[in-house]
């Protein structure tokens, strides 16, 4: 991995997030599949496989729509049964993996508190879950800053490694989601009410 200086990092848009968090550092050589997290990875991996599923299969609906109405119909009627059926599993494993937490959340990586450094350039195995749509995403992130804040806890900021074109985009979908909810609630507050 080559190092970026903080004008290369900035080059995407960042969120403030609060999203169910789960870091755990990968020791020297193993990667994110081998690293031993507790949580019950087979669900984490279905509801991560699912919306992957989901993502690449977009096209596929168009075309099925250009060519027969009532059949994407239909098959968006089985894709939001799918899909709360990947919300109930993302409820279950948010009691496993925690209360969500807030973070600084980009396509290029993510920002999080730690009660304890993290040394710049470990290597972490992440599982998030960003909601509301409940997307399970599990990457690996290399460390590239830590700081001690007033409060006595740590910024710990990452960069995202080996992130697939799908991941990436499923990352980019939910902060331009984000970003939308904040700028109407904000374009809410600032109008006046009659």
């Amino acid at each position: 991995m080559s190092t970026r200086d903080a004008d290369d990092r900035r080059e995407y848009y960042r969120i403030e997030d609060s999203i169910a968090l789960e870091i755990h550092p990968l020791k020297q050589g193993e990667t994110a599949d081998e690293s031993s997290i507790d949580s019950p990875s087979r669900l984490f991996g279905l509801l991560s496989e699912l919306h992957l599923m989901d993502f690449e299969s977009q096209h596929l609906l168009r075309h099925i729509h250009e060519r027969d109405r009532t059949l994407a119909s239909y098959l968006k009627v089985i894709n939001k049964r799918i899909d709360l059926l990947g919300q109930a599993l993302a409820q279950s494993l948010l009691r496993d993996i925690g209360p969500a937490r807030q973070v600084t959340l980009s396509e290029g990586g993510i920002a999080f508190g730690s009660p304890h450094p993290i040394e710049p350039g470990s290597q972490l195995a992440i599982r998030m879950v960003l909601m509301p749509q409940a997307l399970g995403l599990a990457l690996h992130a290399v460390v590239v800053h830590n700081q001690l804040r007033e409060d006595g806890q740590f910024d710990i900021g990452t960069e995202f490694e080996s992130l697939t074109d799908a991941q990436r985009q499923l990352l980019a979908r939910h902060i331009l989601q984000k970003q939308a909810q904040q700028r109407r609630l904000a374009r809410e507050r600032s109008s006046p009410t009659s």
